[in-house]
């Protein structure tokens, strides 16, 4: 799928087309920018680049604290790395989405519009310490079972999931270096405090919190107000925190419309 790959600084990124991509891709939390091959190809027309997180896929981890500042600033590194004359459409999903938020908010110079697939709201508790994250559950459970069963234990927890997207999904656990955990990690600032730097237009896709979605409908109008720029707001029923796997036909649709708006 990715016709051309590289690594700037700690960071492994890919692309699909020997020309400039448009288009950047921010994959979530344990997910690496494999996990985007199901997706970018239902969407053949786009010219798009994706990288992975430090500590995710292919990239390194430096050591040192944690944030979304130095998610944004690896980003940003990449982005401007990359030919052509910035301007991308960033495209985020939970971790990434938060990512792009915050890199849009500061270099407007890279991004010229932005799309938020269930960002995390971010809204710590005032005068709350940085910690470790400690390893999620789920996660451990994951990573104790091999590859197959793991296919199979996505397959059983998302039905809804189409096949394609289950192998690389489960390999990209195996990618994931679990010492990001013991490592300190500095508390975000407010999803909406992104937005009301944002000027570029954003779009929120979000599904339903009784699926797992972590933006309620609620939320959804509260980041309307707080937005800076145009602003608009998509919810995708029947589907969880993974919008573009529950759902891929109408969040491509969704997608695409925007892409050519913008």
């Amino acid at each position: 799928m990715f016709a051309v790959r590289g690594k700037t600084a700690h960071l492994a990124w890919y692309r699909t087309d020997e020309a400039a991509a448009d288009v950047a891709f921010l994959h979530g939390s344990s997910d690496s920018s494999q996990c985007l091959e199901p997706l970018l190809r239902a969407m053949p027309g786009v010219r798009a680049l994706a990288f992975d997180a430090r500590a995710h896929g292919e990239s390194g981890l430096p050591m040192e604290d944690q944030s979304y500042e130095a998610l944004r600033d690896d980003a940003a590194v990449v982005l401007s790395d990359q030919p052509g004359d910035g301007g991308f459409v960033v495209v985020g999903h939970s971790l990434g989405a938060m990512t792009a938020a915050y890199l849009a908010a500061s270099r407007p110079d890279l991004v010229r519009a932005v799309v938020l697939e269930d960002p995390p709201p971010g809204e710590p508790q005032p005068g709350q310490e940085p910690t470790s994250e400690r390893m999620p559950t789920w996660l451990e459970e994951l990573l104790a079972l091999d590859v197959p069963s793991r296919i199979a234990r996505g397959r059983a927890d998302n039905p809804a999931w189409p096949e394609d997207e289950l192998e690389p999904w489960a390999i990209s656990k195996d990618q994931l270096n679990p010492a990001i955990f013991d490592l300190p990690f500095q508390p975000p600032t407010p999803l909406t405090d992104q937005l009301a730097a944002i000027t570029c237009p954003v779009l929120l896709i979000h599904g339903d919190t009784d699926r797992g979605s972590l933006i309620s409908p609620a939320y959804a109008k509260r980041c309307a107000e707080a937005a800076a720029g145009d602003f608009q707001a998509i919810h995708i029923p029947n589907t969880g925190h993974s919008v573009h796997r529950d759902n891929r036909d109408q969040f491509v649709a969704e997608l695409t419309k925007f892409l050519n708006s913008v």
